[in-house]
């Protein structure tokens, strides 16, 4: 605590130090009593050095008290008179957006999970091998690489609103082509309905980090993109515990076992109906009035200049994001890996144990729901990104390391609480990257940044999973956790290289707020690229609020 408060007094210094974003061309003020001393020294008279003091020691208003002078309700008009902030106001509409969002991502990972869980009742079923099943899984992770980009692109041109209506959409669309597939001869439907599926996860794993920055203050957002991503989590959970109970094992029962199916089936689709309406009805692209200053300041739509290409490129240029790319996707796809191939391992390692492996990844997903909604609360609280993310990525290296060397010592309640603190430290570390994304990358979209970290991350997956899973049958679970052992490693060294600023958390501060406006971006030809972002014109960074560095 003493050391959060430390960091908190640290960051309050800084929050009258000069953001990049500027629209009237004014050299920033500077802070600090040496700068007041030397500007008094050039010139100032001792009464503007006293009134500017003054002015710097005033506390930033909260963002419900800030005005705008015409009441807009968009970032386009902000501070337009000088000295006025725009008006911002948080909207109790809010908690049902959050709501509706983490109950249809909480459907859509139901059903990615809901085959794999009962392997042996679908193969029976349909008359198919194992790896078939295992591929209406991976489907998931193989449809959103290349879909994220198109995907991303929609969120940023069309907003919220539109893309949440294709994930849910898609989603009630593949769980009434499953009904349709409940017969023996009829795999390749329940086949292409999984696809759809996997196509409507694309519209639904990039909207946490905009979503909780659309619509929730700068208080909040962190708790709430990991209340967004809780939902996805608590799917998973709910996938490995619900259809065992609904389809259980009926041998020589076709009949039975299509009647079981068919329960599951209609059921999720009912669900996913009700939750598609509710999306129609709840879900809107933004409130009427941004929710923080770092809102207020970025246009309410994309600018006739917009490109999503130089979005794309302005964050391939950022050496902090790509670090956080590589970095992210490394432990996010040791997760997968080690999700995928839990079965795997506990069977190698202890025999008639297949109700605990399920136990075990129920543990391994709910414990990390727990980690998820504790680091969204401290991130909210401390506001200290990069050392919370490294601190977390740690532990998930030496949780990773304990796990693997205490798996095959005959000992399966150790196992559980080894998983249990595995999936806590990794899972909580997936609202990190999101926001920390945000905040490194501000004012790129939200959407573009999460979608490239998702993408990393099923990238990742699949090469960690096919690997690990090849080393674990050939050789032994501890070769296949070893090589997950490296790589997480790997991840933490260049967690540690990333330079940390906090450009978003920066602006909600005040920082300079009252010179900032959104602008359209009508920059001269010779204008360096870096100076530009997508309607928001940057100029070089002064003096941005970095973390105490560890």
């Amino acid at each position: 605590m003493v050391a959060g408060e430390l960091v908190q007094e640290h960051l309050r210094a800084d929050a009258g130090a000069p953001d990049d974003i500027t629209v009237d061309g004014k050299p920033p003020e500077s802070d600090g009593a040496a700068e007041r001393c030397a500007e008094t020294t050039y010139g100032a008279t001792e009464e503007d050095a006293e009134r500017e003091l003054e002015q710097e020691k005033e506390v930033p208003p909260d963002e419900r008290e800030a005005m705008l002078p015409n009441g807009g309700g968009g970032g386009g008009d902000a501070g337009e008179e000088e000295g006025e902030k725009p008006e911002t106001r948080l909207f109790r509409r809010r908690f049902a957006v959050l709501t509706v969002f983490s109950l249809y991502s909480l459907v859509n990972a139901f059903q990615w999970i809901q085959y794999s869980i009962i392997t042996n009742v679908f193969t029976d079923y349909y008359g198919v091998d194992n790896d078939k099943i295992d591929w209406l899984s991976i489907v998931y992770m193989v449809a959103y690489v290349p879909l994220i980009f198109p995907a991303t692109w929609l969120l940023d041109r069309k907003g919220l609103r539109l893309t949440a209506l294709l994930g849910a959409g898609l989603n009630c669309g593949g769980a009434w082509l499953k009904c349709a597939s409940v017969s023996p001869e009829l795999f390749g439907v329940t086949v292409i309905a999984q696809v759809v599926c996997s196509v409507a996860q694309v519209f639904i794993l990039g909207l946490p980090s905009r979503l909780a920055s659309v619509w929730f203050g700068p208080q909040e957002v962190s708790t709430a993109c990991a209340t967004a991503v809780l939902g996805n989590q608590l799917g998973t959970a709910i996938g490995f515990l619900l259809p065992p109970v609904l389809v259980p094992v009926t041998p020589g029962n076709l009949e039975l076992t299509g009647h079981n199916i068919s329960i599951m089936f209609y059921g999720t689709a009912a669900v996913s109906t009700f939750l598609f309406l509710l999306t129609v009805i709840v879900i809107k692209d933004r409130p009427p009035l941004p929710p923080s200053q770092a809102q207020a300041v970025l246009p309410d739509c994309p600018p006739e200049d917009y490109s999503y290409k130089q979005s794309i490129v302005n964050l391939i240029k950022n050496k902090a994001f790509v670090l956080l790319l590589i970095s992210y996707g490394i432990l996010t796809g040791s997760f997968y890996s080690v999700s995928t191939l839990l079965n795997q391992m506990i069977m190698a390692c202890y025999e008639n144990q297949e109700l605990n492996a399920g136990r075990i990844g129920l543990t391994l997903v709910v414990d990390g729901m727990v980690g998820s909604i504790l680091c969204g609360l401290w991130l909210d609280r401390t506001k200290m990104y990069k050392i919370t993310t490294l601190i977390v990525y740690g532990l998930s290296f030496l949780g990773m390391v304990v796990f693997t060397f205490t798996l095959d010592l005959s000992n399966i309640y150790l196992v559980f609480f080894t998983a249990g603190v595995l999936g806590f430290f990794m899972t909580g570390y997936l609202p990190l990257g999101f926001e920390f994304g945000v905040e490194i990358t501000y004012p790129e979209s939200e959407g573009t940044s999460s979608g490239l970290l998702n993408a990393f991350a099923q990238i990742f997956g699949i090469i960690f999973t096919l690997i690990q899973g090849k080393l674990t049958t050939v050789y032994s679970p501890l070769i296949g956790n070893i090589f997950l052992c490296v790589w997480i490693f790997i991840g933490t060294l260049l967690t540690a290289l990333i330079k940390s600023e906090l450009k978003r958390h920066n602006v909600n501060m005040g920082a300079n707020s009252n010179h900032l406006q959104a602008l359209p971006t009508k920059c001269p030809e010779d204008c360096p690229s870096e100076k530009k972002a997508n309607g928001v014109k940057l100029e070089p960074s002064v003096s941005f609020s970095r973390e105490t560095s560890v």
